[in-house]
């Protein structure tokens, strides 16, 4: 089954962590997808760029509106994902305890509901 990892932060804090740090956690992070790669559970991953390069769109009524975003009432934001293959929410919850940004944050585990229809499916 398909899960969606969801990573959550506070971006001012995780900026105010050393450079080191940082970049100590996305290479635990990498070398996270590689073995998840090796298990066969690795479908993709990626940090977000932050929310300041965001835009949030609603459409109501038929009218589109852009905002500058995302502009929510959280400490935390979405700061990145892991898309997993798990036997069951066990598994990917144990796969989320290895995530680094767990550790400042939190992460999000979702399973995706399987449609059909979509490209490359």
């Amino acid at each position: 089954m398909r899960y969606m990892l969801l990573v959550h932060h506070d971006e001012e804090a995780f900026m105010k962590l050393s450079e080191e740090t940082r970049q100590r956690m996305l290479d635990e992070s990498i070398e996270l997808t590689h073995q998840l790669h090796a298990n066969g559970q690795y479908l993709s991953a990626s940090p977000l760029q932050p929310t300041s390069t965001a835009a949030i769109v609603r459409v109501r009524e038929g009218k589109p509106t852009v905002t500058d975003g995302p502009f929510v009432e959280t400490k935390e934001q979405l700061a990145g994902y892991f898309l997993i293959n798990a036997k069951d929410l066990n598994e990917a919850i144990l796969i989320a305890n290895r995530v680094p940004g767990a550790r400042i944050g939190t992460v999000e585990v979702r399973p995706l509901r399987i449609i059909t229809g979509l490209p490359n499916e």
